[in-house]
């Protein structure tokens, strides 16, 4: 058995890692600055974040990993290496580490080794891979060894990978490219269509955490939000309620909880057995948003529960699953 030193959660909105004996010591956007011309990169994390949609032409700010696979390789190399090198100064690792990777589901062999060498480039002695949902059960601190079936629905921000953990395995999965970043694009297309204001990436995001929901709450919450009117250009501040969001995001929600009806009609009577006494668990920064744990309840019948931290879950089990025996982790050798 290999002892994994970091575990990685190389997500589209974030990249988390956790260390062995210290826990998370790393949560910051997946987010690179860089000059135009000479391909410096000048900040990664929450300082190129604050940049976005800031900066003047010789510099642009991206987000090197999208629907949780690499867009950008270089960037996506520099900033695993600042992270890690940031991790490893946080405990002192004698010689090179072993460090697990997570990736979604439904990832091609080339996404995958794409990943694999990325990491590796960081000074890896060896890499290895685990997919998303199954980290994610191993983070919820799921017994995954046991013969019992449970459902997890990883709500990141570039994909949903929903699965069915037992005996050690996978029984069920999918991997849908529909998540939290599909909530904010819906938020702006409505709030212009409604409301003829267009917003930024920013803003809508911050109002998707403010008052995004989709389900119902007791009494309808009220958020602010800045944008620029269409018509005259000026920048304008509007009211929002949470109703609307429900409505804004409802073709966006309507999707994962098709998937998850998909899955449960696909996975065998016993296992959906365990699945309604347990109750599905819902994992990911996407799964925040208000009365997801609500809206899969009522459209399915069974129990959701979303567990504490959710969006540290997968980087929490890619730290910890070689404490289990039995997990396909593929290696890269040295």
């Amino acid at each position: 058995m290999v002892n994994i030193d970091i575990g990685i959660d190389l997500g589209t909105a974030n990249t988390v890692i956790y260390i062995k004996d210290k826990g998370i010591v790393v949560n910051q956007p997946s987010v690179v600055a860089y000059e135009v011309r000479s391909k410096k990169v000048i900040a990664v994390g929450n300082k190129a974040k604050k940049m976005l949609g800031k900066t003047p032409e010789d510099i642009e700010v991206v987000r090197p990993i999208r629907k949780g696979v690499i867009s950008d390789y270089t960037l996506t190399e520099r900033m695993l290496k600042a992270y890690v090198k940031n991790a490893i100064q946080q405990r002192r690792i004698w010689g090179r580490p072993n460090i697990c990777v997570c990736v979604p589901s439904g990832v091609t062999e080339v996404e995958k080794r794409a990943v694999e060498d990325a990491v590796y480039r960081t000074g890896a002695k060896n890499v290895y891979i685990l997919e998303e949902p199954f980290a994610a059960a191993v983070g919820s601190k799921v017994n995954i060894e046991s013969p019992y079936g449970h459902m997890i629905v990883d709500i990141g921000a570039g994909t949903t990978d929903i699965a069915v953990v037992a005996k050690g395995g996978v029984s069920t999965s999918v991997s849908l490219k529909i998540a939290g970043d599909d909530f904010d694009d819906a938020i702006i297309k409505y709030i212009r269509k409604r409301h003829n204001v267009l917003l930024g990436d920013v803003s809508a995001e911050q109002l998707k955490l403010d008052i995004g929901a989709v389900y119902e709450r007791e009494r309808d919450a009220v958020g602010y939000a800045r944008g620029k009117e269409l018509v005259r250009g000026l920048p304008v501040k509007i009211s929002v309620k949470s109703s609307e969001m429900i409505e804004a995001v409802k073709e966006v929600s309507d999707q994962i909880i098709s998937a998850i009806k998909h899955i449960l009609e696909d996975t065998p009577p016993e296992l959906v057995s365990d699945i309604y006494d347990y109750g599905i668990i819902l994992t990911g920064g996407g799964s925040k948003i208000f009365g997801m744990d609500r809206l899969i309840h009522a459209k399915t019948g069974v129990r959701a529960n979303r567990i504490e931290n959710p969006e540290l879950a997968v980087a929490t089990g890619a730290g910890t699953a070689r404490a289990y025996a039995g997990i396909p982790i593929n290696n890269q050798p040295e």
